[in-house]
């Protein structure tokens, strides 16, 4: 018996010698890579002139140059660089961010994050012999978050440029970057996802990982295992101000365009259809004929914009664009953003149940969106109650003309009812319902009466200014 286990045992010792090194192989070794790649990637800190320090709503002090970037990755900082509380007598300081970036030309362009260069009197790049170039500001773009610098210098050592779109689910990634001021600190990790859509990000498709990022690892490369850069390591997503394994790189293909924008005209110009666009849900797929939740609903256009000239019109779900499928409604912005002004545009969309192709000429992304506000004092006009639960009345001259709406009608009064259950408000506009445009409180009446029963109907509201469209039911 005794010899029996010993055997056993044996082949089991046996067996794991055999396996332990395939087991091993499966693990990448990133020496290679580091060595090769690493003299190419930079540190980069900035100065400013002297000002009064922003209070943080925390009551600690915040770096001026953190201004304006999204709480959660302004809070990293905050957390990252805590300083002390003045609140009497704020100090006035040279202030010092610090970053990464990596040179994409032997003769000195690098690439980096805005956020790490904005507002910065001062750009001081650190090489990898620890020498010390004042660089030029080239360009920056905010939407792509991608700025472009220059030093002077010949022979410099470069990266080599990769593509996002080869990267796959679960392939290793690598970031070189100086996290708190620590030059040419390696982290390893996956890609989480790719096309990944934040929610104050409408152009960057990014990819995800789950590479460690800290405050000074923005900027920095993120490599694939061949040693090509994929991506420019950007944001991470934080409850606790540290890193919680959610970090967001932008493309690569992405971040070269707009470089070759920079370089060429010291901007960036981007495709745009000017339209106002609203996730596709169950319901809203359910009332539009679709066999399932996709595409971007189009709830607002602006005047004379390419969509209006094109031919799309109100309550269109764009499926498809150049045959790229419209998955979520943020897939349609960095589409749209990656074609040129004057590039056509071949739209699928669903229009009544049917599919239709559009081919629309594409503009250039204005710099600043317009707003409109809805004045809804002084309803006037024809008053009458529905199985909605509304008062309906119509829209003056003076306030078709405040909108910018030919046709609707105003909602005067809510009660109980379906209209209060989805959150309508006496100053909502409705333009259409049920997929028809509501001329009047005539037309708007009529439809009602139409309306079927136990299934999901569909309505654009708009609400100072801004449409959107939701869903409901009648029960019978």
């Amino acid at each position: 018996m005794r010899t029996a286990k010993a055997i056993v045992a044996g082949l089991c010792a046996s067996l794991l010698i055999i396996l332990a090194p395939a087991v091993h192989a499966k693990l990448p070794d990133f020496t290679e890579l580091v060595e090769e790649s690493s003299p190419a990637v930079v540190n980069i800190s900035t100065r400013q002139k002297p000002q009064a320090v922003i209070s943080s709503r925390r009551g600690q002090q915040m770096f001026p140059e953190l201004e304006g970037l999204p709480p959660i990755f302004r809070d990293f900082f905050e957390h990252a660089f805590p300083m002390p509380r003045s609140p009497n007598n704020p100090r006035r300081q040279e202030s010092q961010s610090l970053g990464s970036g990596f040179i994409i030309s032997p003769d000195g362009y690098i690439l980096t994050n805005n956020h790490v260069v904005a507002d910065a009197d001062e750009i001081i790049v650190r090489l990898s012999d620890r020498s010390e170039l004042v660089a030029e500001l080239v360009g920056t773009d905010s939407r792509t978050d991608v700025a472009l610098l220059k030093v002077k210098g010949k022979g410099l050592p470069v990266v080599r440029i990769g593509k996002s779109r080869d990267l796959k689910v679960g392939e290793w990634v690598l970031a070189i970057g100086s996290p708190f001021g620590f030059d040419h600190s390696v982290t390893a990790g996956i890609v989480s996802a790719t096309g990944r859509n934040l929610p104050s990000d409408n152009y960057v498709p990014f990819i995800q990982t789950d590479v460690a990022i800290n405050p000074g690892n923005s900027g920095g490369p993120l490599f694939n295992l061949k040693g090509e850069v994929v991506g420019i390591n950007s944001q991470i997503f934080t409850r606790s101000g540290g890193f919680m394994g959610l970090s967001f790189a932008i493309p690569m293909e992405m971040a070269m365009d707009v470089a070759d924008q920079l370089k060429s005209s010291g901007k960036v110009e981007r495709g745009w259809l000017g339209v106002v666009i609203q996730e596709v849900n169950k319901d809203l797929a359910e009332s539009f004929g679709l066999d399932k939740p996709a595409g971007a609903l189009v709830v607002q256009m602006l005047e004379d914009s390419p969509a209006s000239k094109g031919g799309i019109r109100l309550g269109d779900v764009i499926l498809s664009m150049n045959d790229k499928p419209v998955v979520m409604s943020a897939d349609l912005p960095h589409l749209i953003g990656a074609l040129k002004p004057g590039a056509t545009a071949r739209l699928e969309v669903m229009r009544e149940g049917k599919r239709q192709t559009l081919k629309i000429k594409v503009g250039a992304a204005p710099g600043e969106d317009g707003e409109s506000v809805a004045d809804a004092s002084s309803p006037g006009g024809q008053r009458m109650k529905n199985p909605l639960g509304i008062t309906v009345g119509e829209l003056s001259a003076e306030q078709k003309k405040m909108i910018d709406l030919e046709t609707g009608v105003l909602i005067q009064d809510v009660q109980e009812g379906p209209a209060a259950m989805i959150g309508l408000r006496p100053g909502d506009v409705i333009t259409h319902l049920n997929n028809q445009q509501v001329d009047s409180v005539k037309s708007f009446n009529a439809i009602v009466q139409k309306l079927p029963r136990n299934r999901s109907l569909s309505m654009r509201v708009l609400r100072q200014g801004r449409a959107s469209f939701i869903t409901f039911k009648l029960s019978r």
